[in-house]
């Protein structure tokens, strides 16, 4: 990870600390960048909660997404920058008005969470305005070599927190991942509160990720929700999005007492609000977990192709919580870091993981 004064030029760098020392932390104004996705965006707020708490006098700034605002808004002091970038800020001169309003709010320096083309473009202009960046090591090569085939090696990978910590401890603001953070929980909307039970447990589920190979079978987790809802223990939400998602799960939860599919019942603003009451959530390797990570909510995932070693696992979460395939029977797994690659006879890698397994695992955590 390196400072970046320039794009490619072998002009002298200006060291991070000697950025900290022109201006006193009160009046030092940080801008942050992380645009997508939801999960890598979920993951930027326990690291910046930890800054704040730190260097409570430091002004921040996040550019990202105006979808992804209620996120960052868990970061309390924060000021929030959203940015329509296929439309208002497309393309180069879109990015180029979008840096220079950025610039127009005396920055100080810029940690670029992301580390894309969108991202780099952004950093260039950063440099012409005189504004200098710290930017994400994504550990490609790292990451590369843990998901090769033969040879395999594997072998826990720094976590995509730590990564984003590094970034600011370039620019001279250390933070320590370990430190405690106090998150409040939210007010129930009132259509869930319609639909849970006190004193009951309510668990959350997201059956569903962006890739098959990281997805445990829905015949499956029905088994799962069938055991949980036949023990009258528990209100059991089931977490989704899109049309296709919502039809699947509102069908499933016609069949049980206890189940209710919240898609399309809640803006996302009111998910999260829910997603904070949990006593647990049971998600694959997505959002959905590090959403609930967020507020310390006991997080059950389930890995396929993906594994928790490439640096993805919810924030602080044991890892017991983190259900494996059989890894004698698929010696070589992982063999995708975000599950988009299919590789022959591991097609089929969820179906190794029981009901029974996942649900002796919700059972330990409760």
């Amino acid at each position: 990870m390196i400072i970046s004064s320039e794009m490619g030029n072998t002009s002298k760098k200006r060291n991070a600390s000697s950025l900290l020392n022109d201006k006193e932390e009160a009046s030092f104004h940080l801008l942050v960048i992380r645009f997508s996705a939801m999960g890598d965006v979920a993951m930027t707020v326990p690291v910046l909660q930890r800054l704040v708490k730190t260097y409570p006098k430091l002004k921040i700034t996040v550019l990202t997404k105006p979808f992804f605002k209620p996120i960052f808004e868990e970061v309390p002091g924060v000021n929030i920058f959203t940015a329509d970038v296929k439309q208002k800020y497309k393309g180069i001169f879109g990015l180029f008005k979008l840096a220079k309003e950025l610039s127009s709010l005396q920055l100080d320096a810029v940690a670029d969470l992301h580390n894309v083309l969108r991202t780099k473009i952004l950093r260039f202009f950063f440099f012409f305005f005189g504004i200098k960046s710290a930017v994400i090591d994504k550990g490609r090569a790292e990451k590369k070599k843990l998901t090769k085939l033969q040879p395999k090696t594997i072998r826990p990978l720094k976590s995509t927190h730590q990564r984003y910590a590094d970034v600011f401890a370039e620019l001279n603001f250390p933070v320590d991942l370990n430190h405690s953070v106090v998150v409040n929980k939210h007010p129930l909307p009132q259509v869930i509160k319609e639909k849970l039970k006190q004193p009951r447990k309510w668990i959350g589920i997201a059956p569903f990720a962006a890739h098959e190979p990281k997805m445990y079978p829905l015949t499956q987790m029905e088994k799962v929700i069938a055991r949980l809802d036949e023990t009258n223990l528990y209100d059991i939400l089931l977490f989704g999005g899109g049309k296709n998602e919502q039809e699947q799960l509102e069908k499933l939860a016609e069949n049980y007492t206890n189940v209710f599919c919240v898609i399309g019942k809640l803006s996302f603003k009111e998910e999260l609000q829910t997603v904070s009451n949990l006593d647990l959530m049971l998600s694959m390797d997505s959002g959905n977990g590090h959403l609930a990570a967020l507020y310390n909510v006991p997080v059950v995932t389930i890995w396929g192709a993906t594994h928790p070693f490439a640096g993805f696992a919810p924030f602080q979460q044991k890892p017991e919580q983190q259900i494996l395939p059989d890894l004698k029977k698929y010696p070589l797994l992982p063999t995708s870091i975000y599950g988009n690659k299919q590789v022959d006879g591991y097609d089929e890698v969820m179906k190794n993981i029981g009901a029974e397994k996942v649900l002796k695992v919700i059972e330990e955590v409760l």
